[in-house]
């Protein structure tokens, strides 16, 4: 079964998209956003599809309009994250049989985002949210609703954010930032892996 981590390459350049994207495949990584404000997103995409599109959901981060969509699912990705909750976003996601993952904090975008279509909800900022306001909007999830923190979760409180019951999460700077080797980021994405299965609840 695929891990529950989104990597984030927030920054990364077309050039170097693919040895990073290698190197967080191979820590078990398989969905890959690239955020459409990094250098010449699209092409990003374009190139890790033509590479990895058979083992890795690609897609985009930071999309924050319909058309933005198209112009994603044009460059064949099949993932759309956004920091916010817009239905019409989630919608032509949705309608282009792609993943949607919107940014919620309060229970009202989340169900916002669900009647809407989302795949699942990314809690975002976590670390603004904390344990237990998330413990308070998981409650009134229907069950079996996804929900992946992002934002001020890494390996140090993996273990605590599981327990409290996010589904998974979606990895930034602490898996990539911008000028960093593949093979730091190969680093960096075996240690957050290795942290993330060590936190089974």
């Amino acid at each position: 079964m695929a891990l529950p981590l989104i990597g984030i390459l927030r920054g990364v350049t077309p050039e170097e998209v693919i040895d990073i994207a290698q190197a967080v495949l191979a820590a078990g990584i398989t969905q890959i956003e690239v955020p459409l404000n990094s250098p010449n997103p699209l092409e990003s995409i374009r190139r890790l599809v033509d590479a990895f599109g058979d083992q890795a959901v690609i897609g985009a981060g930071t999309v924050l309009s319909p058309a933005q969509v198209r112009d994603v699912h044009a460059a064949g990705g099949r993932l759309i994250v956004s920091p916010n909750c817009r239905p019409a976003v989630i919608a032509e996601t949705h309608r282009l049989e792609m993943a949607s993952w919107p940014g919620i904090v309060t229970p009202s975008e989340a169900f916002d985002a669900l009647d809407a279509g989302a795949s699942g909800l990314k809690l975002f900022p976590a670390v603004q949210v904390g344990l237990a306001g998330m413990q308070a909007v998981r409650s009134v999830l229907p069950k079996g609703t996804l929900l992946y923190a992002v934002g001020g979760i890494g390996i140090d409180n993996f273990a605590a954010w599981r327990a409290a019951g996010v589904d998974g999460a979606g990895l930034g700077s602490a898996l990539y930032k911008p000028g960093q080797s593949a093979t730091q980021v190969g680093k960096q994405a075996q240690a957050l892996v290795d942290a993330w299965q060590a936190g089974e609840p």
